[in-house]
């Protein structure tokens, strides 16, 4: 990827004195910035922290909060628990996918605008069916209000 700007490696590690205990705060610098972590930084972070690139690896992937793929500007997440389930949040989340052009294997629009994800639980479940857009609640929903959800974020 050409498009990837090691430098911001450097500065994130360096504002963390290189320290190897920071990791989890130097990731979420690195998935702040990209909205993942690229795999390709992962030797430059550990040469800068001093540890193995399995270890900076393996806390990437122990925490779910951390993605090694490419997400949208704007990640879309759905309620499939037991309350949203009931009040049916798959017909809603089919037509989120119908609507951004998703099949079935893709949560991540080619254009990096969206990423639809499907969580157990938003606690949310007095507001069922319920989805999330980054930090943005709807509850209560229906098919009906996706078309006005996505066209608010569409840029």
């Amino acid at each position: 990827m050409s498009n990837l700007d090691f430098s911001i490696v450097d500065d994130i590690v360096a504002k963390h004195d290189h320290k190897a205990t920071a990791i989890i705060s130097i990731l979420q610098e690195i998935q702040e910035h990209y909205h993942y972590i690229p795999k390709e930084f992962f030797p430059r972070i550990a040469d800068k922290l001093g540890i193995s690139q399995a270890k900076a690896y393996s806390v990437a992937t122990f925490y779910e909060n951390f993605s090694l793929e490419p997400k949208g500007k704007y990640v879309i997440r759905i309620c499939d628990g037991t309350a949203c389930h009931v009040r049916k949040s798959i017909p809603i989340l089919e037509k989120l996918r119908k609507e951004l052009g998703l099949t079935d294997g893709q949560k991540t629009t080619p254009d990096l605008m969206f990423t639809v994800e499907i969580v157990s639980c938003l606690g949310a479940c007095g507001l069922a069916p319920v989805l999330t857009v980054n930090e943005d609640v709807y509850g209560r929903l229906t098919e009906k209000d996706i078309d006005g959800i996505i066209a608010k974020y569409a840029d």
